[in-house]
């Protein structure tokens, strides 16, 4: 049992290490590339270049073009992968400065701490492997949340960058000059995505491109119907200040309903909650007062059976709730 132990200890060890000196070897190719490679330098004259031929006090912003992994050969290994590219467009729909590089080897370097520290505590295997799992996953569950709340964010400000984008139109500006408008006035997240769209249509991209990238950055069911009202604005013709007026006066409305909806669903929510927590808070309870009662549910192989099929339960439960509380507006 105790060479068992060992070697997998030794093994994890080794797979820690080698990690370790992976995301070192990263860290100091980044901080070369950084100030010393070739393209650092040359961005360096190019700036210098910018700053001598214009007097302006403003810095000239330059677009970064999206790079999976800072390193050569990692780079070109995800770009053969599909789903890194969809990886990639996570990222940049939650707004994090990540690449999907760093994004798996954060995941694999927790997932490897979790199995050795549940090794070094002396846990089976089978644990020690959930324990790295629920570890390795907590940078994937980080993203999703911030996707989930910077798209929601912007789904609220929607409303008002309409309302801004349709009086620019009807006070006579373009519609170039009323995206511009909503990018300098509102706030952010959705100012910056506004202000790119802007940006993309100076540079030379058609008007369709640069709003047809907009909805693959933000997938956001309004934002793609006020798309949809633009471009077949541009086909058809059509009075677009009054589409667009409809359009913000719709998804308020809309907004409105779900909050009242979330309000009439709190009960369930919360019911939901506590039914989900509450085993938890009594097994720890009874563990407290009497830890020789609850110690049979993992010292004995029937307890831990036990254990494994409320946990089931417990997973087909809470995907109940969620559906009963879910409702989609």
């Amino acid at each position: 049992m105790l060479s068992f132990f060992g070697s997998h200890a030794i093994l994890v060890i080794v797979g820690l290490v080698f990690v370790a000196v992976l995301l070192l070897l990263e860290a100091l190719h980044l901080v070369w590339k950084q100030y010393k490679s070739p393209e650092a330098k040359q961005l360096e004259r190019r700036l210098r270049a910018l700053s001598a031929a214009d007097d302006r006090s403003t810095p000239t912003k330059l677009v970064k073009e999206r790079v999976l992994s800072d390193m050569p050969t990692v780079q070109r290994a995800l770009q053969s992968m599909p789903r890194a590219h969809q990886l990639d467009s996570l990222i940049v729909q939650a707004g994090l400065e990540w690449t999907v590089s760093g994004l798996l080897l954060s995941g694999v370097s927790l997932f490897m701490l979790g199995v050795f520290g549940a090794t070094l505590l002396r846990q089976s295997m089978g644990l020690a492997a959930i324990v790295g799992v629920v570890l390795g996953a907590l940078p994937w569950l980080y993203l999703q949340y911030r996707r989930r709340q910077r798209l929601g964010l912007m789904e609220r400000q929607l409303p008002e960058a309409l309302d801004l984008i349709s009086r620019a139109l009807r006070a006579g500006h373009a519609f170039s000059a009323g995206l511009q408008m909503a990018g300098e006035e509102l706030a952010e997240p959705i100012a910056g995505e506004f202000r790119m769209v802007h940006d993309e249509i100076n540079y030379g991209t058609s008007l369709q491109q640069a709003l047809l990238n907009l909805g693959e950055r933000v997938p956001v069911t309004d934002l793609r119907y006020f798309i949809v009202a633009v471009l077949i604005q541009r086909e058809s013709g059509g009075n677009l200040t009054e589409m667009l007026t409809n359009l913000s006066r719709l998804i308020r409305e809309r907004l409105k309903l779900h909050a009242k909806v979330r309000v009439l669903s709190a009960e369930g929510r919360l019911s939901a909650w506590i039914l989900g927590l509450m085993p938890f808070a009594v097994a720890a309870l009874l563990n407290l007062l009497n830890p020789e009662f609850m110690s049979a549910l993992w010292t004995d192989p029937l307890g831990t059976s036990i254990l494994q099929l409320l946990a089931v339960l417990m997973v087909v439960g809470v995907l109940m709730l969620y559906r009963i509380v879910r409702i989609r507006v």
